[in-house]
This record gives C-alpha cells, sequence and structure tokens, in this order.
C-alpha cells in the first residue's frame, strides 16, 4: 500500500532531484530538498484536511484530484502564481513577469514580498472561516471537550463564524492601516488592497463551500429517495457529477490557501523560480499522496482527534497569515505549531484507543 500510494511522489522526487542538479549544478541539490522538507512541513495539516473531504468522493474524483489536482497544485499555485502576483502588482504582462523572475531575480523576489500582505489576507480569511465553521459546529466526538462545548452552544447562532471573521479582518485591516499611514503614500493604498483581498477570501469561500454543500445535499436527498434510509447513510462517501465537482474546486482552492506561507517563505531558501517550483511541487506531491494513504488506510476513522487537531493548525495558520501582515513571522515556528497541534492529536487518539481496548 505504501509503495503503490506514494510511488508517483518518489518519481517525481528522482526527476526534481535530477532536475534541479542539470539546471543549476550540485547546490541546488540541496536547496530543492530543503524547499520539499520545507513544505511538507507546513502542510501536513493540509494533508489531514484533504483527506476528511476527499474521502467523500468517489474513486473516480479521487484519481482526478491526483492527476489535475496535482497540475493545479504544482504548477499552478508552485510555478505560475508566484508570476501572477508579480504580473498583477506591478502592472506587468505575464511575459514581462515570467522575463523578470528569470533575468532580475532580487527585483521579483522584492515584488512578491510586497504582494505578501494582501495574499495573506485572502488565505488567511479562507483559512479562518474553515477553522470557525468547525469549531462552531456541535459535534458528537470532541477534544478539547471544555473549548468545544461552549463554541459549539454559540455556533447556534445563524452566521457567527462570517460575523467573527469579518470583525478579525477590520481589526487586520484598520492595524496595518494605521502603520501605513504612518508611511504614507503606496503603503496606504495596500492597507485597502489588504481589506478588499479579505473579503475576496470571505466570498470565495461562501462560494465554494456553499455549492458544494449545496449539491452533496441535493445527492443526498436523490440517493435518499431513489433507496430509502440506506443511500442516505452511503452518499457522503461516494460524491459525484456536481457535488463531486464543486467538492474538488473547494479542495483546489484550500490547497491554494495552504501552499501562500510555502511559497513565500521559499524565498527565504531561494529567489530561483525554476528551483522553488521544483522544491514546491515535490514536497506538494508528498502531501497529496498523503491525503490518499490516509483516506484508503482509515486514518481518520482510527486516530478521531487527527482532524480536530488539523482543524486547530488551520486556525493558527490563520492567525499567522494575517498577523505576518504587520509583522514577520518565521516559518520554522508556523511549522512547529502544525506540528505540535497535529502530534498531540495524534497522541490524544492514541490513548483513547488504548483507553477503549482496556
Amino acid at each position: 500500500m505504501l509503495w503503490k500510494t506514494f510511488r508517483w511522489a518518489f518519481a517525481v522526487t528522482a526527476v526534481g532531484l535530477v532536475g534541479g542538479v542539470l539546471y543549476d549544478g550540485w547546490a541546488a541539490l540541496g536547496i530543492v530538498a530543503i524547499l520539499a522538507v520545507l513544505e511538507i512541513s507546513l502542510s501536513f495539516d493540509n494533508a489531514v484536511i484533504n483527506a476528511g473531504i476527499l474521502k467523500k468522493l468517489n474513486a473516480f474524483w479521487q484519481r482526478i484530484f491526483l492527476t489535475v489536482g496535482i497540475l493545479i497544485a504544482v504548477f499552478g499555485m508552485r510555478l505560475l502564481f508566484p508570476v501572477v502576483i508579480v504580473s498583477v502588482s506591478a502592472r506587468l504582462a505575464p511575459q514581462e513577469a515570467v522575463h523578470l523572475a528569470l533575468t532580475d531575480k532580487e527585483r521579483y523576489q522584492e515584488l512578491v514580498t510586497d504582494a505578501h500582505p494582501s495574499i495573506a489576507a485572502f488565505g488567511g480569511m479562507f483559512l479562518l472561516m474553515i477553522f470557525l465553521d468547525f469549531v462552531l459546529e456541535d459535534r458528537e466526538t470532541k477534544w478539547l471537550g471544555r473549548v468545544e462545548r461552549p463554541l459549539a452552544r454559540l455556533g447556534r447562532i445563524d452566521m457567527l463564524s462570517v460575523c467573527v471573521a469579518l470583525v478579525v479582518l477590520l481589526v487586520t485591516s484598520m492595524t496595518f492601516a494605521t502603520q501605513a499611514h504612518q508611511h504614507g503614500g503606496h503603503h496606504a493604498d495596500k492597507a485597502q488592497t489588504v481589506l478588499v483581498s479579505g473579503v475576496a477570501g470571505l466570498v470565495t469561500y461562501l462560494v465554494v463551500h456553499g455549492l458544494s454543500g449545496f449539491f452533496e445535499a441535493r445527492l443526498a436527498g436523490e440517493r435518499s429517495g431513489e433507496e430509502g434510509g440506506e443511500a442516505s447513510g452511503r452518499s457522503g462517501v461516494a460524491l459525484a457529477g456536481r457535488a463531486a465537482l464543486f467538492t474538488f474546486l473547494y479542495l483546489e482552492v484550500l490547497d491554494a490557501s495552504f501552499s501562500f506561507d510555502g511559497v513565500i517563505g521559499a524565498f527565504a531558501v531561494t529567489n530561483d523560480i525554476v528551483l522553488m517550483a521544483l522544491g514546491l511541487g515535490i514536497g506538494a506531491m508528498y502531501v497529496r499522496s498523503l491525503t490518499v494513504y490516509l483516506v484508503r488506510q482509515g486514518t481518520l476513522d482510527d486516530y478521531v482527534y487527527l482532524e480536530h487537531g488539523a482543524h486547530y493548525a488551520i486556525g493558527a495558520l490563520a492567525a499567522v497569515l494575517l498577523v505576518s501582515i504587520r509583522y514577520e513571522v518565521n516559518d520554522i515556528v508556523t511549522g512547529l505549531i502544525g506540528v505540535t497541534l497535529i502530534g498531540a492529536a495524534f497522541w490524544s487518539s492514541v490513548h483513547l484507543n488504548r483507553a477503549t481496548a482496556g
């Protein structure tokens, strides 16, 4: 099972490392490897969350996630996304942005870093909504009961997650605006961009997640009407058609939001767009393979608190992204927070299993 699931990740690793050496010599080998490890450490919680969603899809859409999805993840988010950022923020034609990335790497890095506040606002709001919708929902399984029970009661208030997210965005943008007005000019314009980007992240979540939920509920209703209550119980694990399509789109937007910090953090290692795409692409392939492995092994069913830990890690990552709009946050801190929360959830799950078996 391990070889079958990760064989493409191993193949991509070999091709990526060889490609790095051919492109820029043996020094590139270490850079590509570091970037791959960086991506995996920052996105482990992404794999857990994706697994919880992917297990709802049928075998066809799971294959789409591993084929078309990985092309979007590697070439779209890790290669084209930084170029699009520079093209939009600097008002350059796409071909000019590519030329800049290959010929003036310092200027290219400066432009991507300059666009970080708006990127962080979009991704931070999208991830914050995922976290809020999770902790404000009343679930049968609770990890941190003293925290989750009162939050579940508050979650009965309609649209509370949206209200909380908007308050957080306003506080963040006002804080950034205060700093921006001290510098004036270009920085003041960026404060408005942060607000607009945050609203765009919120709207994107509501639209994609809402459509996915709508078609999923509609499919469940159709199956329930055709086959009775048994079909209703199975519908959540074999989504197809439009329900699966929008769930897939939701997965891709989710992956994009997770990749923001990895792409920005990669500039601390290198400003070469080719090496960056190779290293982050290898890491993204492992994250995708790990997602499928968790689904096929039923890991989330065996370790019931893993999904809780991953959602808390999402909340932490959302907070880090929003804080990084004004303050610099080390990527090591970001990675350690996620690993620590998921590790604690895994340990709690093991302890529960032992207690249940006993």
